[in-house]
């Protein structure tokens, strides 16, 4: 699959911020990685600029272990060491400088984070990537998405699907294009269905099965990295359907070139970002 020239040609006189602002959501005390892993992923997929916004006890932490392209924003956070609502009015007033927001990586399961996960995500047309706790934030409110006017693309895995939505897991596994669509188009968004064979459906006309990746990259943090490749391509001016299909196309591919050296069973999410450029160079 050869990527579009909108994402491959760039003008001569351009600047970063012709290829977008990214704010990163993400990160708590026991799971900084997710958001790091986001965040380089979205900058090696051609993002102009990441900030990643964090709770403020990891920012010193993170700041030695980042790349050093990547901007910070530390916030209030709960005395669990996880965002809260005490980060929504410094979250809200950031977002206006932002193109594109990843929400979810690594913010755990603290109550006053998935309040201020909703919140978020009720007050903000930001166009948007949900993916991992920020699914799970939604549980029971459903129709916060289905009243959201701005462009969604959720990223559950499928035992996510099911909490989600509240559909039987086997059936999810035997109707996997069908549920895709169904609840893509009763919500309105773009939903990636991951795993095996991963399905992007619009929930309209428009879907695909995506044929790249292999079992090596089922491991921590190959999520994140999804999610900000998908990022990157929104904010480089992709609609959603096509962020989110060859996001998946990319994200696979790196991940087959990536096992190729360190085998499926070595495989790491790092390992899948260093990757990214060649999976890129392969379909220009």
């Amino acid at each position: 699959m050869r990527l579009p020239t909108q994402l491959l040609r760039r003008k001569v006189d351009s600047h970063k911020g012709d290829y977008g602002h990214i704010l990163v959501l993400a990160g708590s005390s026991r799971l900084s990685g997710a958001g790091l892993l986001c965040a380089e992923s979205a900058l090696r997929s051609g993002a102009g600029s990441v900030t990643l916004a964090i709770p403020k006890s990891i920012n010193s932490a993170l700041i030695r272990n980042k790349a050093k392209e990547i901007m910070t924003l530390p916030l209030p956070e709960t005395k669990e060491g996880a965002l809260g609502l005490k980060a929504f009015t410094q979250i809200i007033s950031f977002i206006k400088n932002a193109d594109v927001l990843i929400i979810g990586p690594g913010l755990g399961k603290n109550a006053s984070t998935y309040a201020l996960i909703r919140k978020v995500i009720k007050k903000t047309q930001v166009p948007m990537v949900v993916d991992a706790d920020a699914l799970n934030a939604l549980n029971n409110h459903l129709e916060i998405l289905k009243a959201h006017k701005g462009s969604l693309i959720l990223t559950p895995h499928q035992k996510e699907f099911s909490l989600l939505f509240g559909i039987d897991l086997d059936f999810i596994k035997k109707n996997r294009k069908l549920v895709a669509k169904k609840y893509a188009k009763y919500y309105n968004n773009i939903i990636i269905l991951k795993g095996h064979d991963s399905i992007v459906s619009n929930g309209k006309r428009q879907s695909y099965i995506n044929r790249t990746g292999n079992p090596g990259m089922a491991t921590a943090g190959s999520g994140d990295v999804l999610s900000g490749i998908v990022g990157a391509f929104l904010a480089q001016g992709l609609d959603a359907f096509r962020a989110a299909k060859f996001a998946a196309y990319i994200h696979g591919l790196a991940g087959d070139l990536a096992a190729k050296d360190k085998t499926q069973m070595g495989l790491i999410a790092s390992d899948i970002i260093n990757r990214i450029p060649d999976a890129i160079k392969k379909s220009s």
